[in-house]
């Protein structure tokens, strides 16, 4: 079953169950697919819907941010619903240690000397780890090897 399907089978249990905030986190995720679909940019793969998954994600987390910051804790947990939503159809991210092994392999890779060249090693990480890494730790990491 396609991550699309798996979605709208989701919603049809979230509405039949009257969960409310489940079944808004999840029309919000398949506006998103529809709107891959109206881009026309060719199948609506799983790939191109974790993409969408993934910027959800992180624009939930920065409003999230921002409603905390504002005092306004009633959006912020409107925001940590959807979010909960989001993340039970991502797959987990790869934890520090991980990751780290990763940034030591992009920089040999890459042959990145210096924080001046993390753009290098950065993009060496991302081409062969952008599914399963945590792109604000990695660039941590990145930085914490790269100074060192």
């Amino acid at each position: 079953m396609s991550l699309m399907e798996q979605v709208s089978a989701e919603l049809k249990k979230a509405m039949l169950a009257r969960d409310a905030a489940r079944t808004t986190g999840l029309r919000m995720i398949r506006a998103a697919f529809i709107e891959l679909e109206k881009e026309g940019k060719g199948e609506v793969t799983d790939e191109r819907c974790m993409e969408a998954l993934r910027r959800l994600k992180k624009q939930r987390e920065d409003s999230i941010g921002a409603y905390v910051s504002a005092q306004r804790e009633d959006l912020a947990a409107v925001e940590r619903a959807e979010l909960a939503v989001i993340e039970t159809f991502l797959p987990s991210l790869a934890d520090e240690a991980t990751t780290r092994a990763w940034v030591k392999e992009a920089i040999a890779a890459s042959g990145a000397t210096s924080a001046k060249e993390m753009g290098k090693a950065m993009g060496a990480l991302m081409k062969a780890h952008k599914a399963d890494v945590d792109g604000t730790l990695a660039r941590k990491l990145l930085e914490q090897e790269l100074s060192a």
